[in-house]
């Protein structure tokens, strides 16, 4: 597997978990704090989380199927972007189990 798989794997997660984060803190100002401004934020931060968990959710498949993990792992890895702060633990136990797996390159010829 080369390096690149892993490192938009990571990349991904570490974008789709801040976006929670940030998605989960503006729905607490809105709902529950009823801070002005905070509907507008939630609004384009869940639009942006949305829409780059997709591609999270593509690099994250891409790497299990090419670690070849059980089915319930992948499940859990791809769940892991919809959970705020599940991503960080599940891209760190990942990031340790692949890396063994990466294949140095090759040299080109001069």
């Amino acid at each position: 597997m080369k390096q690149s798989v892993l490192t938009r794997y990571r990349t991904m997660a570490y974008v789709t978990g801040v976006l929670l984060i940030l998605l989960t803190l503006g729905v607490i100002a809105n709902r529950l704090l009823g801070i002005s401004g905070a509907a507008g934020f939630t609004t384009v931060v869940g639009f942006a989380h949305g829409w780059l968990y997709v591609v999270y959710l593509v690099f994250a498949f891409d790497l299990g199927t090419k670690a070849k993990w059980p089915l319930g792992k992948l499940a859990w890895t791809l769940l892991a972007g919809t959970i705020p702060t599940a991503v960080f633990f599940a891209e760190r136990r990942v990031s340790r189990e692949v890396a063994p797996l990466i294949v140095a390159p090759e040299p080109a010829a001069a």
